[in-house]
């Protein structure tokens, strides 16, 4: 099975940016669909973005054109790089990985990064 562990979040103005990187060990990633979810306080946990094995991705309607999801195959990693952030997106970012293709449910999960927007 893959293990998940979550880098990179942290406090940034509204407008900045900021790359979280999720690290994988014991699988090899591009083996995976990995996704990123959020969750904020008093909110249900939401998905962001995935990035399949066969190498497309998909985003959520309200971060689509100010986020990228990559994946660096040497690296293991798979990366979301979040532009123009607004405070609603201050939230736990969490990376997920599944073997299906566009999984409804994940099985493998980091243990989460905080992001802070602050306006």
């Amino acid at each position: 099975q893959v293990q998940l562990v979550e880098s990179g979040g942290g406090l940034v103005q509204a407008g900045g940016s900021l790359r979280l990187s999720c690290a994988a060990s014991g699988r090899t990633v591009s083996s995976y669909t990995v996704g990123w979810f959020r969750q904020a306080p008093g909110k249900e946990r939401e998905f962001v973005a995935a990035f399949s094995w066969s190498g497309t991705t998909n985003y959520a309607n309200s971060v689509k054109g100010r986020f990228t999801i990559s994946r660096d195959n040497a690296k293991n990693t798979v990366y979301l790089l979040m532009n123009s952030l607004k405070p609603e997106d201050t939230a736990v970012y969490y990376c997920a990985a599944d073997s299906r293709f566009w999984p409804t449910n994940y099985n493998y999960w980091g243990q989460g990064t905080q992001v802070t927007v602050s306006s």
